[in-house]
């Protein structure tokens, strides 16, 4: 009676693998075909080398790591947002009238810049993948900043154009290339953090450049300047970025395996930390099935969904906030100064929020409350009378929180694809959803619609409307896949295959991956 009953339990164990879990069944015999050493990751060859590490080792070592590749990543990625948004301080300091910019020429300036990211987005994933990847991003550091600061030599709308595409095409491999190094490095709980850091120097940059920007403007309307202010803008930030980017060249670690301020030992223990990712560090193989599966995989074209709608507003606002504060009544220069209170916003919002999503597993529920945040701002924006422009202000402040979902998904390009091609793949994808609503973006907001711009505030709008609704549907999508397969891992068909997380494995393919919700 007793084996009856066990033969009973195991065809009913069977049968409900074969109903719930198929599509897994079939992932996985795919899968088997991809787990050689062939062309697994680069970490493999170390692996035999791996040990267990005491709670002592890797909090030392993750310290390491932090004050080694952080700092970097922050500085940098503050930079290159002050480098694209000189233009919005720039509009209100004079360069509008000495490049006789007319009609929506000006919008088309900020929209240009993501013409450039659109074309080289998928080609610097590609390179990203292929080269040395701390030499790649510094080599596009230094180049940017050089760009930029030929800003400063353009006379007219079509020099303005042309160096705005290029700055554009050579900034494209940050956000992607950032993305790689956070998930090389940090374990899948930790990334969410670590993203929120370094992307929340945008919003210190935001301070940075206001009070800058305000500085050399009231310099500039004394008198003071034997240039245009404008132009010591683009140079300033230029020089800059050009600076650090040469820093970066010989600072920046290409990988775990190579870092230089870490000894044989550290290496080694840095690739054990994140062997629980299932995703390795790297690898350098081009794999098209791994780019079909990207195309094929619903959660994907979710990403590039979201990545478009929610940057559609960034476009516009990123490009016209100091044209917005002026519109509520402030005066030219108040606009640049009270712009930065904004920054602090973006900063808070984004590692708290990302903190949290990290200590309670989650990210994606955070990410919708603080969309929610930017959504109640810019609804103050648009209902309140003119008369209350404090009040207007502090709504502007308040969209500052709508960087949190953006930078939630980014997050989770690092933590949630695995296989390097598809990782690339889906980054592509989000960069150019991202380029394709930054440069719709500034062109909602109309000339003719000026002050008050009510078209371009009703379309942000249901921007964040349908953003905090595709941020609910990603979590669900993922918290059941993570069901699935937890069902999946208790049937006779899973057997797993020792080092399979250095096999370059999707994440399609690896029934040991877990999404992070």
């Amino acid at each position: 009676m007793a084996d009856t009953d066990n033969e009973k339990r195991d065809l009913e164990k069977t049968a409900s693998v074969d109903i719930v879990d198929q599509r897994l069944v079939e992932q996985y015999e795919h899968a088997k075909a991809h787990m050689n050493t062939d062309d697994a990751d680069d970490a493999l060859k170390i692996a035999s080398e791996l040990t267990e590490i005491s709670p002592e080792e890797e909090a030392a070592l993750l310290r390491k790591i932090d004050w080694h590749v952080l700092p970097l990543l922050c500085v940098v990625y503050g930079l290159q947002y002050l480098d694209k948004t000189t233009l919005s301080y720039s509009s209100i300091m004079g360069i509008q009238t000495f490049a006789h910019l007319q009609g929506q020429q000006y919008s088309w300036l900020g929209s240009i810049f993501y013409f450039g990211y659109l074309v080289w987005e998928y080609p610097t994933n590609r390179l990203l993948q292929r080269l040395p990847l701390g030499k790649y991003t510094s080599f596009n550091i230094m180049v940017w900043g050089a760009i930029l600061a030929c800003m400063a030599g353009t006379k007219d709308f079509a020099g303005l154009m042309a160096v705005r595409f290029f700055l554009g095409l050579f900034e494209a491999s940050v956000s992607p290339g950032f993305a790689l190094f956070t998930s090389q490095w940090y374990k899948v709980g930790e990334q969410g953090a670590r993203t929120g850091i370094w992307f929340s120097f945008n919003g210190f940059a935001q301070i940075f450049g206001g009070v800058v920007a305000y500085g050399i403007g009231k310099a500039d309307a004394a008198g003071q300047l034997s240039i245009a202010g404008w132009k010591i803008v683009f140079l300033l930030t230029g020089l800059l970025t050009f600076t650090l980017g040469v820093i970066a060249w010989f600072f920046m670690p290409d990988s775990p395996l190579t870092a230089y301020f870490l000894s044989p030992q550290e290496r080694a223990m840095a690739i054990q930390r994140i062997r629980l990712n299932q995703q390795g560090v790297g690898n350098k193989h081009f794999k098209w099935y791994q780019v079909r599966e990207a195309l094929t995989d619903v959660k994907t074209w979710l990403f590039v969904a979201y990545s478009l709608i929610a940057d559609i507003p960034n476009g516009g606002i990123s490009n016209y906030f100091s044209i917005l504060i002026e519109s509520f009544g402030f005066t030219s220069l108040e606009s640049l100064l009270y712009g930065a209170p904004g920054g602090a916003i973006e900063v808070v919002t984004l590692i708290g929020f990302l903190w949290l999503g990290d200590k309670f597993k989650l990210r994606l529920l955070f990410g919708a409350c603080s969309e929610a945040i930017s959504l109640l701002g810019i609804l103050l924006v648009y209902a309140l009378p003119d008369e209350l422009k404090v009040g207007k202000l502090i709504g502007y402040y308040f969209t500052q929180a709508s960087a949190t979902g953006f930078v939630v998904l980014l997050s989770l390009v690092s933590s949630n694809v695995a296989g390097y091609t598809k990782k690339t793949t889906v980054s592509a994808l989000y960069l150019i959803a991202y380029c394709v609503g930054n440069l719709i973006g500034p062109q909602i907001f109309q000339t003719k619609d000026a002050p008050r711009y009510t078209p371009a505030l009703i379309t942000i709008v249901v921007c964040w409307i349908l953003c905090i609704i595709l941020l609910l549907v990603i979590w669900f999508v993922n918290a059941r896949e993570n069901r699935r397969r937890d069902a999946f891992r208790k049937s006779p068909e899973y057997v797993h295959v020792q080092n399979q997380e250095f096999l370059d494995l999707t994440d399609g393919e690896n029934m040991d991956f877990r999404y992070r919700t």
